[in-house]
């Protein structure tokens, strides 16, 4: 049979077929002709946070205290050992210049005032330089861009592509460029501050109004009151700026992102767009479209300058970027950034955090994002069903509401704004987490993403300062436990680790080496669960199953999300999946592709089939029909 690799795929919407309780089949991909590749994996790394061993962990501890990360921990060893896992994409967080308390002046780095700064290793979203990369990561901070070109490098070596992090929506209060390219200007330098609201101003201002710093509420104090010169209460910033997450307070609430300012992009007080929108029936356009739309068009400032950094990176061999908040932004904006990186490198890879869904679509289709976060539908459902609260049952019908942009809609367990599987106010166990992974990975043809240590079940426990428990801290200097086990003294080999560690990174390197390799998870997705639901005896809504199947591969995947509970069952096809896989009458052995000990017998008869299936609490299978 042909493969699927390199074929050229045409979604149709796809008609709901006339069987009870079965939902529609979901194919790859948009309504145009594009090409099908296999699944992809994205490696969420922290970068100041991977190949730091020290172990103090202070809480508001310094660097020297607490140690720090350098991009030069990422080996060719490391980045290989990566790749392993069954990672295509490494996305570096934490490397554009942001605000730091760390005195760097004597390379002419302004210092930073912590009344302005969240932790003592700052926010990695609030960028203070786009030009340049983060000093604290650099061995040695006069060659820091020339370190992060390398690993750049090193990574394209290993066979990874490289994200890193754009914030379009805000920059730090006190953005300063060192760097700028010759023709670019820092953003503000040339606002017309005597106004609340200019198009072409790169902020918003409180005209006679000066920035005051937020009252500090429940006993907080910037670095823990650990007395600091710039610690003073104040910040000069005369007129105020309005604030990142959107206050226009001259002074903000401690709860809003006060270390940030938000970014104009031509959208007056008022909410009038001051620039051209995108002409109806454009949403199927591609990108060399939506670039020659905009080529003759006057844009904001702003625009401009974002799509600057977007291809200076992209000339540096970044292949792609994930966008910080990205539906706070203009789509109409996105639609001209995004095309021109795409004219550069049309495999640029483009993931942005949308959490409202009834943006989805616009994002995707106007504003050509490749991928956004399927976190408010899928991961929060997982979430529940994880910590036995949601049922099963509620999972298919999120993948068939999503089914026409189900290949854009990224999924994952982790990442760093989300809370570890393992803290016990997520599932209090990674084991736990096993059966939703699998589904996570297994059904839809996107990419699925993994955060560093989620693979040895990492549970987030320290309190480093700013940053609280059950998330590892992206404020704060520090070490992650598991991690520094499998670093293990740089030789990145697990020599530290335990055992139970080791056997849930071999149950990741397993699914995730898995999905990368099957044509059958880049193709065919249809819901049988409904239909065990109803027709199966001892099928409950602790168990969730569907196919997924390819010209060369045909796939059926289980899961049991009982932590307590083994499960034996004829788990059962209706008609016509049996003849979308086109089976005949008969026996066919199918083979679990995890752990390859696990085997059944698929007998089709009468043109409907069943499979005895025995599961363990929390087992997964991912059975192959030969």
């Amino acid at each position: 049979m042909k493969t699927i690799k390199g074929l050229t795929v045409l979604l149709v919407i796809l008609s709901i077929f006339g069987c009870e309780n079965e939902t529609k089949t979901i194919a790859p991909q948009e309504e145009m002709a594009i090409q099908l590749k296999k699944k992809e994996v994205v490696y969420q790394v922290f970068t100041r946070l991977f190949g730091n061993t020290n172990t103090t962990n202070k809480a508001w501890g310094t660097l020297e205290e607490n140690g720090v990360g350098k991009f030069n921990d990422f080996t060719d060893k490391a980045l290989n050992e990566i790749k392993d896992l069954g990672v295509t994409h490494i996305w570096y967080t934490g490397v554009p210049h942001h605000d730091v308390i760390k005195d760097y002046t004597k390379y002419g780095i302004s210092n930073d005032d912590p009344d302005i700064v969240k932790g003592r290793a700052g926010s990695p979203y609030a960028v203070k330089d786009y030009y340049n990369v983060n000093p604290d990561l650099a061995e040695n901070v006069e060659n820091r861009l020339e370190e992060f070109e390398a690993l750049i490098e090193r990574s394209h070596k290993a066979g990874l592509k490289v994200i890193i992090d754009i914030v379009p929506n805000h920059v730090a209060r006190n953005y300063q460029s060192l760097t700028n390219p010759e023709g670019t200007t820092d953003f503000g330098a040339e606002d017309d501050k005597t106004v609340t609201y200019h198009v072409n101003n790169n902020f918003y201002y409180n005209p006679g109004e000066a920035f005051k710093v937020p009252e500090w509420k429940n006993g907080y104090q910037p670095l823990g009151g650990e007395k600091h010169p710039l610690a003073d209460g104040k910040f000069e910033e005369n007129p105020a700026k309005w604030t990142g997450n959107g206050s226009r307070a001259s002074q903000p609430d401690m709860n809003d992102w006060y270390e940030t300012v938000k970014v104009n992009y031509g959208v007056s007080p008022d909410g009038k767009k001051d620039f051209n929108e995108l002409p109806e029936g454009f949403d199927n356009e591609d990108y060399k479209k939506h670039i020659e739309f905009w080529k003759d068009k006057t844009v904001p400032s702003s625009w401009v300058k974002f799509k600057d950094i977007a291809l200076y990176w992209t000339e540096k061999g970044v292949d792609g970027f994930r966008y910080d908040m990205a539906e706070m932004v203009p789509v109409e904006f996105w639609s001209y950034m995004n095309s021109h990186v795409k004219m550069k490198n049309p495999d640029a890879f483009l993931l942005a955090e949308v959490y409202n869904p009834s943006l989805y679509r616009d994002y995707i289709k106007r504003g050509k994002m490749d991928y956004l976060y399927d976190k408010v539908q899928l991961y929060d459902t997982l979430k529940h069903v994880i910590q036995g609260h949601g049922k099963t049952d509620h999972i298919p019908p999120i993948l068939d509401e999503l089914s026409d942009i189900e290949h854009h809609m990224l999924h994952f367990l982790e990442n760093h704004d989300e809370q570890r599987i393992a803290s016990p106010d997520f599932a209090g166990s990674a084991e736990k987490g096993k059966p939703a992974m699998v589904v996570s990975a297994t059904s839809s043809t996107a990419p699925t993403m993994v955060y560093f240590g989620q693979e040895f079940g990492e549970p987030g426990a320290e309190d480093l300062g700013f940053g609280d428990p059950t998330r590892t801290s992206i404020f704060d200097y520090g070490s992650v436990p598991s991690v520094v086990r499998w670093v293990n003294d740089k030789k990145f080999d697990g020599g530290q680790s335990t055992k139970e560690e080791l056997e849930l990174r071999d149950f990741y390197k397993r699914l995730l080496n898995f999905t990368i390799n099957s044509s059958a998870l880049a193709s065919n997705y249809q819901d049988i669960h409904a239909y065990n639901r109803e027709h199966t005896e001892n099928y409950n809504d602790k168990l969730l199953s569907f196919v997924r199947w390819s010209d060369d591969e045909q796939l059926i995947v289980i899961s049991n999300f009982d932590a307590d509970n083994a499960y034996d069952f004829d788990l059962k096809l209706p008609e016509n999946v049996v003849q979308k896989l086109k089976l005949e009458d008969g026996d066919y052995k199918v083979k679990d592709q995890l752990y390859d000990t696990y085997s059944s017998t698929l007998n089709v008869e009468n043109g409907k089939a069943r499979v005895k299936i025995e599961i363990k609490p929390l087992e997964s299978f991912i059975l192959k029909i030969k």
